[in-house]
């Protein structure tokens, strides 16, 4: 299933900081921009999607990790 335009922008921004635990909120600023109206919970809505699409057990992620309290991180 392909990606649409906003998961790819966050996939790519996430594979450029592989390693690197990202915020919602820096992830929220860098891809959707500073201006945006909606909360953090769209980062993790979209994280979701991205999930169901790249990895091969999503409820168990190995390539978009979630690390508690402080946000997510790219494992290539």
């Amino acid at each position: 299933m392909p990606t649409t335009p906003r998961e790819f922008e966050l996939l790519a921004f996430l594979a450029r900081n592989r390693g690197t635990v990202l915020s919602r909120d820096v992830i929220l600023e860098r891809v959707w921009g500073w201006d945006f109206a909606g909360g953090t919970r769209t980062v993790d809505v979209r994280i979701r999607g991205l999930r169901e699409k790249i990895e091969d057990d999503p409820a168990r992620p190995e390539r978009i990790v979630t690390v508690r309290r402080a946000g997510y991180r790219f494992e290539p």
